[in-house]
């Protein structure tokens, strides 16, 4: 089942053209990698998909973004980025602590009721694989989690407000490689429940975790195809040479 259905979208930022004639799709449940080298529009492209480009006064598109067969240029932009939640590179928590950083959102959707509010905040430290290193200190400022940790309860955020997209922007650029793995494990499981487009600039991680993989280079989507055979039989010689480190 299609989730996103992207035809001809081209994006420009004043007399920028980030992104040029992409034509591609974005399936439901599965873990989309995008990759790519630096101002290849990978970033651009995942926020095109809960509409924060808007937020620059200089973007302009053309083309087709549907989400479920309607286009996303018709959704209000606050109820698309509840459907489409976003986890950045840098964790962000808010000066609160774990359970308040958690339920922040679920209270601004309306939620005031206590019992619910604590069995979300559970459910989604659980689904971010969190829950067992905070349950008993769930009072503490979330200033005290390491970095790691601040990421997933990030991630247990974004859950909470029961999104049906997340997009991952380089979740794990500064984590150690313990704590990556503890992301990439929480994605795996997630993709049960939600669809997950993630850029990562490891390529890496693209493999581990991807179902299918997008190349950007340039503004343009190179290749698309089953993660797979991207990195072992790719279609283009410049997805080939990316991979193998030949540029980027």
């Amino acid at each position: 089942m299609v989730k996103f259905d992207i035809k001809d979208l081209n994006i420009w930022f004043g007399a920028v053209h980030a992104l040029k004639r992409v034509s591609m799709d974005v399936r439901a449940n599965e873990i989309l990698s995008v990759i790519g080298p630096s101002n290849s529009g990978k970033t651009t492209f995942l926020r095109m998909l809960n509409r924060l480009n808007d937020l620059n006064q200089n973007f302009k598109m053309s083309g087709s973004v549907k989400l479920d067969q309607n286009e996303i240029k018709t959704i209000d932009p606050e109820l698309l980025r509840k459907r489409v939640g976003m986890v950045f590179a840098l964790p962000l928590p808010l000066p609160l602590s774990i359970f308040d950083n958690v339920a922040y959102g679920v209270r601004m959707h309306g939620t005031k009721n206590k019992k619910t509010l604590e069995e979300i905040v559970e459910k989604s430290l659980k689904e971010a694989y969190l829950w067992e290193e905070v349950k008993d200190r769930m009072d503490t400022s979330a200033f005290k989690l390491s970095g790691g940790q601040q990421q997933r309860l990030c991630i247990a955020r974004t859950l909470a407000v029961e999104p049906e997209v997340i997009l991952f922007d380089e979740p794990c650029s500064g984590l150690d490689p313990i704590s990556t793995a503890k992301v990439e494990d929480a994605m795996v499981n997630l993709k049960q429940k939600y669809t997950i487009v993630l850029v990562t600039n490891n390529v890496k991680q693209a493999a581990r975790v991807g179902n299918r993989t997008a190349f950007f280079l340039g503004g343009e989507l190179i290749e698309l195809s089953a993660t797979e055979r991207i990195f072992t039989a790719p279609a283009d010689q410049r997805t080939d040479g990316y991979i193998r480190g030949k540029f980027g």
